[in-house]
């Protein structure tokens, strides 16, 4: 998972322990602080977002928000995986399962 802009590396670093705004490649060269990154950037923005009940939508706004002013193949795409895993898993999707 890619973090964008300044904002998301420097808030990563404080909370996981690295200089996120001045060495932001350290997320790209090391394995254990990507995996890291892509974990903290989930439970941060996605998973709460679903348990708090916004649902799978949101999880698209925090992923690449301008899919959901403007609707595109991608965000349909991955609305249309989305369901496809839950109905291969036997869970419920939830509300709001897109933007």
């Amino acid at each position: 998972m890619q973090l964008s802009w300044n904002y998301n590396y420097a808030q990563a670093g404080n909370d996981l322990g690295f200089d996120g705004l001045n060495n932001p490649e350290v997320v790209g060269q090391n394995p254990q602080t990507s995996f890291k990154t892509a974990f903290w950037f989930w439970m941060k923005n996605c998973h709460n977002a679903i348990i708090n009940g916004e649902g799978f939508a949101a999880t698209i706004r925090a992923i690449n928000s301008p899919e959901c002013i403007r609707p595109t193949a991608a965000a349909e795409d991955r609305q249309s995986k989305y369901l496809r895993f839950c109905s291969d898993f036997g869970v419920d999707p939830g509300p709001n399962t897109s933007c």
